[in-house]
């Protein structure tokens, strides 16, 4: 098997030109009519056809200039419709019919739970009727819905509602204009017997605009969380960016069966409901900061990504990876912002590294692919946010607002390029051909060699190696860069900023004074700027040998290779006055210690607590002025997923195996002041969401996980019992699931019968399970296959179940291949409904290429049996294709 490949650089404009298409819609259940008409202008020579894509569609008639067109006329196949010969200016009317209820790859236009709903990002439109679905082709559209009034009396598109009424035979219609142009992909449509909550927004301007958030029935109370989060990030854009909103009116509708988290359609964003619904009881801090964070991100696009778009779908990181670091900044301001970018850094470290480093590596902006679906990934949203954010560090707050003033201003209405975006930050840098070749006082400089970023692939690799010369005072640091990829060769050198503090025996900041310094504004705030495969920095007037706090706040997403002992790290952890390292420390020393106990099991030697280590962790756990959730995030161990990074070849049950090891070695050592800090926490009160009360939740529950470690059930069960919010009730029933005691069944049934009405919150019920590490998980996971809240066809449901069986390493890469069956299993079943969700699912066996020979013969068996199946869809092939290759 063998699928086309799309490359950028066969890119063509458009030949065609929508200036405008209105659309009708006859909604049924099994047969919706759709009616579009289009005015179109003729670009190219006259003997170029029209082609418009169009999948899953019947068509039903084609009318040009008012002259219907016999089947003789056109040509019609599966995947397209052809016109030829025709005038400059035309009006094309077409009509064709589609089957809502039988869409369960839900793309296009699709019923579930007996809500109409679109998803039309990238390439759904094609299913809903015939056109040129390209983000390029930016049209005014209109659209009238017209339903049974009793079934839906919510009628919802794009735009500003123009009309509404009611017609004979029990219907109703409603007609919303928008006047922006737009790509199809944005085009949105709902209908359905919802519930509404309703607000106002004042913008800067003094216009008010009127927010709804529909939902079902019932849940209505659930969105109060979503409508204050909208709220605060119109105003926060307002005020840091100058964008105010463009509409009359802002609708956002949740839905269950939604492949994606949120789509930003224009005027009418459509939501995973996990990421609206929301209270104390069913939802845990870290959902309602989701919440916050991704209604942020979906408004934010109103101006990256909506009047301002991509010119193709390779330019996805455009408008994904700089609304991702916009609603980064606001989550920052909104909560405390060195532990968002801890939390940013390691959601970054622990999926996008894992991606750089697999087979499926790609640039945030890839040359090809063979579905476009598959590239939503983290590097495109999360390592575009970072290329973004180094732009941002080296332009300073200032010069980085006047790049997006010029980008707004130059680009509004029009589908651009990654290229435009950094045009728009080089004209804000100041750079000039008179001023690259001078010492200047501003930073200012060529961001050429910046844009292989967007091009190479894999994490970049810094080795740093120093020299103090105690009599001239000067302290020599030299940089060298190492950027291999899995998927590509001959990579040049990266430019990236590179923020560092010296500190002195005591811990503090030495004053730094760079010998030749280029960009003495930059190197005041700390910042090299590093441009050569190999550069060295020299300090002068540096007194003692100092010890370095390199890459601060996470200046650049790259790897560190130093030097450093354990009683470094130890010192960084203790004193460094950058937050993100005092954490950063925390993990390295953690993983260099835990590094050690796994090679002493894979060759069954004996496991010993670092003193070193421990006493670092002593200092963290009694510094008793530290911020509560900075001290949680320092105390925590590196993730599973972590340590399978560094790991050459991969032996799960060793890493889980030294992971408990060291918890119940710190436990044994400092039970007693853990006990008397998680009881000092561990107080019952009204449910509050601000930082101090999430910072003590986090905290004591990090605690009761350490607790834990030596099996005694008796406290999580009493959390669970007395729990008074999501959080806390959540945190006792993942470490009781992994009990072996009458605590944990009895948890799980109050559980479930507690929640078995509420989906969302079955979700967690079926993460927790899957994810255990017991040894009848798998068994568990299959039973759950079969119980009456699951469905296959729901999203949620499947990434909860599914998914995360597929993320528990110590199962998923079980001995005998079970993990591997059961999984290679379900993304054929998958993959026959929703080939996104099963592509996704495919990803799981990114790590082919570290495993050691037995697991490699039985994970190549699956992958070998997914790819010669019969009629299996381009999304899973591109995935299972590159990690076979």
């Amino acid at each position: 098997m063998k699928m086309d490949k799309v490359y950028l650089k066969d890119y063509e404009k458009p030949p065609y030109e929508v200036e405008r298409i209105d659309l009708e819609f006859d909604l049924h259940e099994n047969r919706t009519i759709v009616k579009s008409t289009m005015k179109i202008k003729r670009l190219c020579e006259p003997n170029r056809p029209l082609m418009l894509e169009g999948e899953e569609l019947e068509l039903l008639r084609v009318v040009l200039d008012g002259r219907e067109l016999h089947e003789s006329e056109y040509e019609l196949s599966e995947m397209s419709l052809s016109l030829h010969l025709l005038p400059e200016r035309f009006t094309l009317e077409i009509e064709n019919s589609i089957n809502p209820e039988a869409n369960t790859a839900l793309d296009g236009l699709y019923r579930s739970g007996g809500i109409f709903c679109t998803q039309n990002e990238p390439e759904g439109f094609r299913r809903i009727t015939y056109f040129m679905d390209r983000p390029d082709v930016m049209a005014v559209y209109s659209t009238k819905i017209i339903a049974d009034k009793q079934a839906c009396p919510v009628l919802l598109s794009n735009g500003n509602l123009f009309k509404c009424g009611d017609l004979e035979g029990g219907k109703h219609y409603a007609l919303w204009k928008d006047p922006f142009p737009k790509p199809s992909y944005l085009y949105a449509l709902v209908a359905g017997d919802l519930g509404c909550v309703n607000e106002t927004f004042e913008t800067m301007s003094g216009k008010e605009v009127a927010l709804n958030i529909y939902c079902d029935k019932g849940n209505e109370a659930k969105c109060s969380h979503a409508m204050a989060s909208l709220k605060a990030s119109m105003k926060w854009d307002e005020e840091r960016f100058g964008r105010e909103y463009d509409l009359d009116i802002y609708n956002i509708v949740a839905v269950d069966s939604f492949n994606m988290g949120a789509m930003e359609n224009k005027g009418l964003n459509i939501f995973n409901s996990h990421y609206v619904l929301a209270d104390a009881d069913t939802a845990t801090d870290d959902n309602f900061l989701g919440i916050e964070s991704v209604i942020a991100h979906e408004y934010f696009h109103n101006w990256t990504g909506n009047r301002i778009t991509c010119r193709d779908w390779f330019q996805l990181t455009l408008k994904e990876g700089l609304t991702v670091f916009r609603d980064q900044e606001f989550s920052s301001d909104m909560n405390t912002r060195s532990v968002q970018r801890i939390s940013d850094v390691k959601a970054l470290q622990e999926r996008q590294f894992v991606e750089d480093a697999s087979a499926t590596s790609h640039p945030i902006k890839p040359d090809s692919y063979i579905e476009i679906n598959n590239f939503y990934t983290a590097t495109i949203y999360e390592k575009g946010a970072e290329v973004i954010r180094m732009i941002h560090t080296m332009l300073g707050e200032e010069g980085f607002k006047k790049g997006m003033d010029l980008y707004f201003e130059t680009f509004d209405g029009q589908a651009v390029r990654t290229e435009d975006f950094v045009w728009a930050m080089q004209e804000a840098s100041g750079f000039t051909k008179e001023t690259s070749a001078s010492q200047t006082a501003t930073a200012s400089f060529d961001l050429e060699q910046f844009t292989l970023w967007y091009s190479q692939s894999g994490t970049p690799e810094v080795d740093v190696t120093t020299r103090f010369d105690k009599k001239e005072k000067r302290f020599e640091i030299t940089l060298t860069q190492s950027y291999l990829s899995p998927t590509q060769s001959g990579q040049k050198p990266y430019f990236f900023p590179f923020a560092l503090g010296l500190l002195d025996s005591k811990g503090s900041d030495i004053s730094l004074k760079l010998q030749n310094s280029q960009y003495q504004p930059l190197i005041d705030k700390g910042i090299l700027l590093i441009r050569q495969e190999s550069e060295t920095f020299v300090f002068e007037e540096v007194n003692a040998e100092p010890v370095m706090s390199l890459n601060r706040n996470f200046s650049a997403p790259v790897k560190l290779h130093t030097a450093y002992t354990l009683q470094e790290y130890a010192f960084l952890m203790a004193h460094d006055s950058d937050a993100f390292n005092r954490f950063e420390a925390s993990q390295t020393i953690a993983a260099m210690v835990l590094h050690k106990l796994i090679d002493s099991v894979e060759v069954n030697g004996p496991m010993t607590l670092s003193e070193t280590y421990a006493e670092a962790f002593a200092k963290v756990l009694l510094d008793m002025n530290m911020d509560m959730s900075l001290k949680a995030a320092s105390l925590s161990l590196p993730s599973v997923s972590m340590l399978m990074q560094e790991r050459k070849i991969l032996n799960v049950e060793a890493i889980y195996a030294a992971r408990n090891f060291l918890k119940r070695e710190l436990v044994r050592r400092y039970g007693a002041d853990i006990r008397v800090q998680y009881d000092s926490l561990n107080i019952t009160g009204e449910y509050r969401l601000d930082k101090d009360s999430i910072g003590r939740r986090k905290l004591k529950n990090t605690l009761l996980s350490f607790m834990s470690a030596l099996r005694d059930e008796s406290l999580p069960l009493a959390q669970y019992e007395h729990a008074n919010n999501m959080t806390d009730r959540l945190s006792a029933l993942i470490l009781l699931a992994n009990s072996t005691t009458q605590a944990r069944q009895k948890a799980l049934s109050d559980f479930y019968a507690r929640y078995k009405s509420n989906t969302l919150v079955m979700n967690k019920y079926f993460s927790v399970i899957s994810s255990c590490e017991r040894k009848d998980t798998l068994e568990n996971v299959k039973t759950l296959l079969n119980d009456e809240v699951f469905d296959i066809k729901v999203p949620n449901l499947v990434r909860s179940l599914i998914g995360s069986f597929a993320r528990n390493a110590l199962h998923f890469h079980a001995a005998d291949g079970s993990g591997y069956r059961f999984i290679s299993q379900k993304i054929l079943e998958l993959d026959k409904l929703n080939p996104q969700i099963a592509s996704g699912l495919a990803g799981a066996y990114k790590d082919y290429g570290r495993l050691n020979e037995k697991a490699k013969t039985l994970m190549k068996a699956e992958l070998e049996k997914i790819i010669t199946a019969e009629g299996l869809s381009k999304n899973v092939y591109e995935i299972v294709s590159k990690i076979l290759g």
